[in-house]
């Protein structure tokens, strides 16, 4: 089922996503997703006990680790917030992600044993005086790619949308006609997957974890073995730390923080043009992909999101990147649009410098989308970019 301008949809479901679709700009009112004041506000409604536990959480994102604590031996950074903290703490970096993984047939093998899910290129004084050095791409790789440092502003939203709202909304088949054909993500244990440029992780606390081995060499109680240069081993002292070297409370502080952080707020249009630029976001058919509410929690309130946390074929212009365990390099997960405001390069790589670049680059499904847009009136097609720079 798919919520495309024109297409029927049917079911309780459906009706939410084509009323949300069909109005764009109508926006929740007060309640937990609604927009805060600023970036990295804690979202509104939380108990004083939530409240203290985002303020802890903060604190431990925003800390800087010491080899002692256990940063590294291998590592990127040495805090949460050097790579999320722009506007605020939970924002972006100018730091890329680089991942390696290797395409075989319709296989893909992650290369984790080889490092590939994340080549880390700092060592610690003491990783590199018993020999540690950074990873380099694996020898077996068949695709390389480079990832910008993702929003986590308002992904609590994300985490709270239920499996069957985002199985309602894949059409793997394209069984409606629209031209979009959404799968779900898939974990690499086979899980239904929301966040990651590929949609291959489930949870919060599962991205939380991800982020602390790879990005700064902490372990946890789910991801307790540390690993050397391009999975090998480490010598003796290189690692002084006892594994884990981060308990389950400090995880679970962290993931807490990021649940927490609210819905951010929009910028004011250009010209007022914010009301005209939704409805030509939805006639051109971007909501087909960037629905900008969904249901969430047990009461199905509306949230903001502007994705469907779907796996989309984006075409060749946007190939060449890594495969995920259910996307192939032309595939990505639905961007959540989000924050957009705040957004200085586009794409999950960087690659565009402005909106309007971001959407020519959009092939594959897409395509339909990105030839309305072209198509557009020069005042309509002003109205639309000025209503996305309003998210």
């Amino acid at each position: 089922m798919r919520s495309a301008v024109g297409t029927p949809a049917v079911g309780g479901l459906g009706v939410l996503v084509v009323l949300v679709v069909g109005s764009a700009c109508v926006e929740p009112g007060p309640g937990p997703w609604s927009r805060v004041a600023s970036f990295g506000d804690p979202r509104p409604g939380l108990t004083a006990d939530e409240l203290q536990r985002f303020e802890e959480g903060k604190a431990l994102f925003d800390r800087v680790f010491a080899p002692e604590e256990g940063l590294g031996p291998l590592f990127n950074e040495n805090q949460c917030s050097a790579c999320h903290t722009d506007p605020a703490p939970g924002g972006t970096g100018e730091q890329l992600v680089r991942k390696a993984t290797r395409l075989l047939d319709d296989t893909c093998d992650l290369l984790e044993h080889r490092g590939g899910e994340n080549l880390r290129s700092r060592v610690t004084s003491a990783g590199a005086e018993f020999g540690t050095v950074p990873d380099s791409v694996p020898g077996e790789a068949t695709h390389v790619g480079s990832f910008d440092v993702p929003f986590l502003f308002g992904l609590g939203a994300a985490e709270a949308v239920s499996e069957s709202a985002l199985r309602d909304l894949a059409d793997p088949e394209d069984l409606d006609g629209d031209g979009i054909s959404g799968r779900l993500g898939r974990t690499p244990d086979g899980r239904v997957g929301r966040f990651g440029r590929k949609a291959d992780v489930a949870t919060l606390r599962d991205f939380t974890v991800s982020a602390l081995l790879n990005e700064m060499g902490l372990t946890t109680p789910e991801r307790a073995q540390e690993r050397g240069t391009n999975g090998g081993g480490l010598a003796p002292g290189a690692d002084p730390a006892p594994d884990p070297e981060v308990q389950a409370e400090t995880v679970d502080l962290i993931t807490d923080y990021v649940r927490f952080l609210g819905v951010p707020p929009a910028a004011t249009a250009a010209g007022g043009l914010r009301e005209s630029g939704a409805r030509s976001f939805t006639e051109v058919g971007c909501a087909g992909c960037h629905v900008p509410e969904l249901p969430v929690g047990p009461a199905g309130r509306p949230a903001l999101v502007y994705s469907d946390f779907l796996v989309h074929d984006l075409g060749d212009g946007l190939g060449g990147s890594v495969c995920g365990p259910a996307a192939g390099p032309n595939e990505f997960r639905t961007a959540p649009l989000i924050g957009l405001s705040a957004n200085r390069t586009f794409l999950h790589d960087g690659r565009a410098r402005s909106l309007e670049e971001a959407i020519g680059f959009h092939g594959g499904e897409a395509s339909r989308a990105g030839a309305a847009f072209q198509g557009l009136s020069p005042l309509d097609r002003a109205a639309l970019l000025a209503f996305l720079r309003s998210l």
